[in-house]
């Protein structure tokens, strides 16, 4: 299934229905991209201030999945922009969750692409390659694994444990 035909899915509807088999994100993220709904199969990275593994990551065929990025929290540098974000939907990618910071926020809200992150800041980051890809990340308590499915949406974010 590709991100296009997923269905959108509500998350306190979601939550009601399968209860503690869900983790809930309390952190709350901004609702930053054109697509306000979005779920699939998580892939991560863990990195700081240095976007270069999301970069080539979202260059890579998305197939439905949603990146979930640990920036540790940081708001010093962006980690996605959007031609980075650009890159995502021509891959199929349904969504990405920044732990940290992104930038041009007014094309990244045309995008049909759901982005949710802590906030924004025009500073670009390094390009090292520094991190780490398909690691256990842990966002507010909740541990999120490559392949977990993972669902987004205004109201927050919703982790298949």
């Amino acid at each position: 299934m590709n991100a296009a035909s997923t269905p959108a899915v509500n998350t306190a509807d979601l939550y009601d229905e399968r209860g503690d088999e869900l983790a809930s994100v309390a952190l709350q993220f901004q609702s930053l991209g054109g697509r306000s709904h979005f779920a699939g199969k998580a892939r991560t990275i863990r990195c700081f201030q240095d976007n270069a593994l999301v970069k080539s990551t979202l260059a890579t065929e998305g197939n439905g999945s949603v990146l979930v990025v640990d920036g540790g929290g940081s708001l010093g540098t962006a980690l996605m922009g959007d031609m980075i974000a650009e890159s995502a939907v021509a891959n199929g990618w349904a969504g990405v969750v920044i732990n940290g910071a992104v930038r041009d926020r007014e094309a990244l809200a045309a995008l049909d692409l759901g982005v949710k992150a802590l906030g924004s800041n025009p500073r670009k980051s390094a390009k090292a390659g520094a991190g780490e890809v398909d690691v256990d990340v842990v966002i507010d308590g909740v541990t999120i694994r490559t392949g977990a499915m993972i669902w987004c949406d205004p109201d927050g974010i919703l982790v298949e444990q």
